[in-house]
C-alpha cells in the first residue's frame, strides 16, 4: 500500500507560544477548515491537549457526511503534536503539526502521511479528487493563517514573496512504500 504525503511550512509573524496555543485548541480547528465541509467538533470542549486525548469530529465531503476520530499521539507543548486517525475516511491518516521559533516569529509545519483505502479504487479516487482536496483544505488554511495572524506594522510581510527561502512557504506530495520509511 503506497503511503503519501503532504507537507507545508508557513512562517507565522508571531511568538511560538501564541501560535501553539492557537492550535493546540481543537476549537479553532473549525476555524481552519473551508466552510463547504461543515466540519464539527463533536467532543465537548476546552479539550486538554495531551498524548492519548480523544477528539471526534463531524463533517461533509462531496455532501456526505461522516465521523472522524483522532488520537493525540504524542504532545510536546510549544514544539510539536501528533494527531492519528482511529476511524474516518483514510486507512491511515497521521498529521504532525510542528513550531520552531524563528528570527520574528513561528514557522509552523504541517506533516500528513496517509494512506487511502479501497486499493486500486482508492488510488484512482486519489487522483480523481482527493490529493486537489486536500490541497485545497490546506490552503485554506495558510490563508487564514494570515488573517488571523497578519503580520504587524513593522514585521515581515507575512505572506510569500519570491524573496522568501522556499522552506518558509512549501508544499510537497510524495508517495513512498508502506515498508520504506517516509522521510
Amino acid at each position: 500500500m503506497t503511503t503519501w504525503t503532504l507537507e507545508r511550512r508557513q512562517r507565522i509573524e508571531r511568538p511560538l507560544e501564541e501560535v501553539f496555543a492557537f492550535f493546540q485548541d481543537a476549537g479553532n480547528l473549525e476555524e481552519l477548515t473551508p466552510p463547504e465541509l461543515n466540519f464539527q467538533v463533536l467532543t465537548p470542549l476546552p479539550i486538554e491537549m495531551k498524548a492519548g486525548a480523544l477528539i471526534d469530529y463531524r463533517l461533509k465531503l462531496y455532501g456526505v457526511p461522516f465521523d472522524w476520530r483522532t488520537e493525540i499521539e504524542l504532545f510536546e507543548p510549544n514544539v510539536r503534536f501528533i494527531d492519528r486517525q482511529l476511524r474516518g475516511p483514510y486507512k491511515l491518516w497521521r498529521h504532525l503539526h510542528e513550531f520552531k521559533e524563528v528570527d520574528g516569529g513561528t514557522v509552523m509545519t504541517d506533516r500528513v502521511d496517509y494512506q487511502i483505502p479501497l486499493g486500486p479504487l482508492g488510488a484512482l479516487a486519489r487522483v480523481m479528487f482527493v490529493r486537489r482536496q486536500l490541497e485545497r483544505i490546506f490552503d485554506f488554511r495558510r490563508d487564514r493563517m494570515l488573517e488571523i495572524f497578519p503580520a504587524r506594522s513593522g514585521d515581515r510581510d507575512a505572506a510569500p514573496d519570491n524573496d522568501s527561502p522556499p522552506e518558509l512557504d512549501s508544499h510537497a506530495t510524495r508517495a513512498s512504500s508502506s515498508a520504506a520509511v517516509v522521510g
